[in-house]
């Protein structure tokens, strides 16, 4: 039995479960024992619930001892990105607004992991409301990479990304808007998956940019990924965007080679911007895939690429000023009752309750749907959208899927881009068209830049993870970057 049960994968510890090697109250206990080691240098946790982690982890124990209703998740020690609601569990989307929100029931990803066998530690830190890029928008603290604690592990599913990496769990639920499950995986050098548009349940997810927002798993490798997708996915009744199409075995479509597959390079993602360690990182990485049996296509163009950025950042902050608008200090969540009045008490909660990046998205999105600026703005913006979804429909009638870097650079320093918003939405350029498309995609790690971790994103077409999953099993089989540890 390994020494350090808290190192081990999801795959590689439900084994040991399955053939009653260890226990989940072991395991779990070995998990909650690092997570108190590193968490004073991470700050990558809101909550904890190690009461509630060991309850579970008993109930798993005599689930296992049954045999009855075992899953490949059955007692694995995991954390909920804080945007996702948990029954009796703060939920508080890293804002003052929602410091004290308790939900009253589970969003259905977390029912569908409870049904596996959740064991949950805690819900993680991020960027307030899912709106940043580097983890350091939160109400409680910034979260720190584990590679290097001067620096950000990247957002909005910064503690989700760092927990996973400093093994603080075995594995995690983030949410990606515009990049942030991948961008943050890419930089804290794990496994991240964004699935398709509708792919997975929204309900309740605490809405950002409902168009744009998908939750997916965030975990130690390729395998991982697949099993938790298999577990979340799949049509939600309560979710009208949740697509009923059928959900596949992921992990059948783990195949160490590439055969037969054409990858597509789009030109656009491995120009100007890009540092060069990333750029030769990912160079390197496809050459590898090309090894495998790929056939690389480097004259793939996706040329409304440079208009993705402001289309995102009108149609993402459009959205979330028509969701944002429930928070007003009047039925739950932080309220300002010192006015002289309700509209100043409503005008107030929302002053002292959200923090300046949320404050800017709000009054970005309030302008551009506002008369007189409406078709200037946003109708233009979702012309645009239409544009990219349809080059990326051209480039997959020529290929099976695109590879590109995730972020144009590793980890940047704490600070560095707080003052600079557009340098900051700048980290997100080659994965928000992603998110516009509605496409499924994934990071994983393929080497270092000074010294920190590089992501490769594979797309894939719409509803084609698995195909998105061959291509990084494939990869990771033939590298050994995700087993690579950071120092803490």
């Amino acid at each position: 039995m390994p020494s350090d049960l808290f190192r081990l994968t999801v795959h590689e510890a439900a084994s040991l479960l399955a053939r009653r090697q260890v226990s989940s109250l072991e395991l779990t206990r070995a998990v909650l024992d690092r997570l108190g080691q590193v968490e004073g240098h991470l700050n990558a946790f809101v909550t904890l619930t190690p009461e509630l982690a060991l309850e579970q982890a008993r109930e798993a124990d005599q689930r296992l001892a049954r045999g009855e209703g075992v899953t490949p998740l059955t007692g694995i020690p995991a954390a909920i990105k804080d945007v996702i609601c948990t029954r009796g569990v703060r939920t508080t989307c890293g804002s003052r607004m929602l410091e004290n929100f308790v939900p009253p029931y589970d969003a259905t990803v977390v029912q569908r992991l409870k049904a596996a066998g959740l064991v949950m530690v805690g819900k993680t830190n991020m960027d307030e409301f899912a709106m940043g890029s580097s983890g350091e928008n939160s109400y409680f603290g910034p979260t720190r990479n584990p590679w290097d604690l001067e620096r950000v592990p990247g957002g909005s599913s910064s503690g989700s990304a760092a927990a996973v990496a400093a093994d603080a769990c075995l594995y995690a639920l983030g949410s990606d808007t515009g990049g942030s499950i991948r961008q943050p995986a890419a930089l804290c050098g794990i496994v991240g998956l964004k699935p398709t548009y509708g792919r997975v349940s929204r309900y309740g997810l605490v809405a950002f940019a409902s168009s744009l927002d998908q939750i997916g798993p965030m975990t130690k490798d390729v395998t991982d990924a697949a099993l938790v997708l298999g577990a979340i996915a799949g049509h939600d009744p309560h979710d009208s965007t949740s697509a009923p199409v059928e959900v596949p075995d992921y992990t059948a479509a783990l195949v160490p080679d590439l055969k037969g597959l054409r990858l597509g390079v789009p030109r656009e993602y491995m120009g100007e911007g890009v540092e060069e360690g990333v750029r030769k990182a990912v160079e390197e990485a496809i050459a590898r895939l090309g090894e495998l049996g790929a056939e690389v296509d480097w004259e793939v163009s996706l040329p409304s690429t440079p208009y993705a950025l402001a289309c995102y950042y009108i149609i993402a902050p459009s959205e979330a000023s028509a969701n944002l608008a429930r928070y007003d200090g009047v039925k739950y969540g932080y309220s300002y009752t010192e006015g002289d009045s309700v509209w100043e008490n409503m005008e107030r909660t929302r002053q002292f309750g959200f923090g300046a990046e949320v404050k800017r998205r709000i009054m970005l999105g309030t302008y551009a749907l506002s008369a007189g600026y409406y078709d200037a703005y946003y109708l233009k913006a979702q012309r645009v959208r239409t544009l990219i979804r349809r080059e990326f429909e051209a480039a997959f009638q020529r290929c099976h899927a695109l590879v590109t870097p995730v972020s144009p650079t590793p980890a940047f320093r704490l600070g560095e881009k707080v003052a600079d918003p557009l340098q900051m939405y700048l980290s997100d350029v080659f994965t928000i068209p992603v998110n516009i498309a509605g496409l499924p995609a994934i990071s994983v790690p393929c080497g270092f830049s000074q010294g920190l971790p590089v992501g490769l994103q594979v797309i894939g077409r719409p509803f084609d993870e698995p195909t998105v999953l061959r291509v990084a099993y494939a990869y990771q089989q033939a590298s050994d970057w995700h087993r690579r540890r950071p120092p803490i």
